[in-house]
């Protein structure tokens, strides 16, 4: 598994939803992580795991995050804004020594484009064209209309044009550590530009900012203009950059000039804003993110002399200047969901008619609509698996009394062992056929399993009500509709999806279960509820409940102590 940490997620939600569909394209198993100051911020609910922490500013920051990075093993740490990038970059060997890469490049170029005075004095030693900066009124001779903005800003704040001597000095006396730059009249460009942890270019997308607000773009269009290209690579040369970096140009004139020109203004070196644009176009940095990480997984494993199960990933060592969607327009928009909706935790079935303790209303007051989870939510999974390992002890497989096999599953899988590799084993079976019989035993039992006794009641009860029912359940359609079958409930549920049924005869199934959200949206549109008057209840905190509490429904944590989950994290089978 690749984990990513994202420092001060905020609302880079476009971000998080980008590497999960990276993560979908190579059909790896990503977690990603976010960590903000804010439980509220938006991007944690589409984060797999989050953290709090302190301010940038805090001696406890980087503390912290190394205490989570070697806590969670975490391989990469990616920072989103621009008072991050120093302190991180100042802690790049310490980071190192845990196994944690930091796609942040070094301090030495990321103290140039904090301050305004020495990202001109760098595009100039890279030999491009930039508004001569000064920071000094007193001092200013590039003639009017100008601007003036901070020596370390960012997002346009406290950015202003000035159209006379007059009007600059009233800015000049109200801008804290500012610089004035000539106006440049033109049109506004932004290039992406994404480099492996060797600095070399991966992507380079120009692209020009046709609508922006508070210095963010909201409108854009892509052009492979090879002009800026070339100049990209031009500052390349002397930036080693690692990982996003975001470069402003204005292609214009100033007053002076007799011809457009590339006026370069500014270098972010993170992900900007307006990056998932270019990400949408093609420039699929995420996966370029994803596939580096999974060759430094492959180089540490081959320095241990263990590559097995390793995807080498493809290599990356040319520039992705081709596979551009150009010349297309990508607009930005955005969509509220809630961020302080909290499962409510029950320890039975049936406290959900009882009162909530921090309301003081029954847990299912107002709601229309209960989706329910399946496994060991209604029925205890282990008895799914004890009902397998008879079937194949009885089937006449394995030469030997049918109790002692079955044991011998079992008490693997308490152990927490690969139960059928170890019970094939101990019976000198290496034939991969015969494991394949025992497998599909297995998957397509007709199984021995009953409800939960507080599961019986609850759709007892809830058949006398005026709530329609749901059920979603992640798995094989198979095993999912046999149990389903064994448990006699379909008569109680007005709706059941299971989830890998949705990714049709191509798709991948894993891609549509929990956390994934679609499920979720096709049951509220086929019980005709709206979304705040749907409550979900499901026993994995991890996974269960991320999707509805993101889409506004209220959602029940079922902390079912019997659950298969809280006993073993290795799948039954094989």
């Amino acid at each position: 598994m690749i984990k990513i940490l994202f420092t001060s997620a905020g609302r880079r939600v476009e971000l998080m939803q980008a590497f999960h569909r990276a993560a979908e394209m190579i059909n790896e198993k990503v977690m990603i992580y976010g960590a903000d100051m804010s439980d509220s911020a938006p991007a944690l609910a589409y984060c797999d795991k989050t953290e709090l922490v302190c301010r940038i500013s805090d001696d406890n920051y980087i503390p912290l995050l190394l205490e989570i990075c070697k806590r969670e093993e975490i391989d990469a740490l990616i920072p989103t804004i621009d008072t991050d990038l120093l302190v991180l970059s100042e802690h790049k060997a310490d980071f190192e020594k845990i196994g944690t890469k930091l796609l942040v490049s070094d301090p030495e170029f990321i103290r140039a484009c904090r301050d305004k005075r020495k990202t001109a004095e760098f595009f100039v030693k890279c030999g491009l064209d930039t508004p001569n900066p000064t920071d000094n009124v007193d001092n200013y001779s590039d003639g009017y209309p100008c601007f003036i903005k901070p020596l370390d800003g960012s997002s346009s704040i406290n950015a202003f044009r000035a159209d006379s001597e007059k009007q600059l000095r009233g800015l000049a006396a109200k801008v804290p550590d500012y610089i004035i730059q000539p106006f440049v009249s033109g049109e506004e460009y932004t290039i992406d530009i994404f480099c492996g942890f060797d600095n070399k270019p991966i992507y380079i997308t120009p692209r020009k900012r046709l609508a922006v607000r508070s210095g963010e773009v909201l409108k854009t269009q892509m052009l492979m203009d090879l002009k800026m290209i070339e100049e990209s690579k031009q500052l390349l040369e002397k930036f080693k950059a690692v990982g996003e970096i975001t470069v402003q140009l204005i292609r214009g004139r100033k007053a002076e000039d007799t011809e457009d020109r590339d006026y370069y203004i500014e270098i972010n070196p993170r992900y900007g804003g307006g990056a998932p644009l270019s990400i949408k176009a093609g420039a699929e940095s995420p996966l370029a993110v994803l596939k580096l990480l999974q060759q430094v997984k492959l180089q540490k494993a081959s320095d241990s002399k263990d590559v097995s199960g390793i995807n080498p990933g493809l290599p990356y060592d040319e520039v992705a200047e081709t596979n551009m969607d150009t010349d297309s327009v990508y607009t930005r928009f955005d969509q509220s969901i809630c961020v302080d909706n909290k499962p409510v935790e029950i320890h039975n079935l049936m406290d959900l008619f009882e009162e909530n303790e921090n309301t003081g209303k029954k847990i299912l007051a107002g709601i229309d609509g209960l989706i329910l989870d399946l496994d060991d939510t209604l029925y205890s999974e282990k008895q799914y698996v004890r009902s397998g390992y008879h079937k194949i002890a009885i089937s006449g497989l394995i030469d030997a009394p049918s109790e002692e096999i079955e044991e011998t599953l079992w008490n693997a899988f308490c152990n927490k062992q690969k139960a059928i590799d170890v019970m094939l084993t101990k019976y000198g079976i290496s034939d991969p056929s015969v494991k394949e019989k025992v497998i599909q035993i297995y998957r397509y039992q007709e199984p021995e399993i009953s409800l939960y006794p507080d599961a019986q009641k609850l759709l007892s009860k809830l058949s006398t009500m005026d709530i329609k029912l749901g059920l979603i359940t992640d798995g094989r359609s198979e095993g999912q509709r046999a149990k389903i079958k064994a448990l006699d409930i379909e008569k109680y549920f007005d709706e059941i999806i299971v989830t890998d049924e949705l990714a049709g005869k191509s798709g991948h199934p894993e891609d549509f279960r929990k956390p994934n959200s679609l499920a979720f949206e096709i049951m509220q549109r086929r019980l005709g509820i709206s979304m705040h008057n749907l409550m979900y209840v499901g026993d994995n905190e991890n996974k269960d409940h991320k999707a509805p509490l993101t889409l506004g429904m209220k959602a029940v944590w079922f902390n079912n102590e019997d659950a298969f989950r809280k006993m073993t994290k290795i799948m039954p089978v094989g």
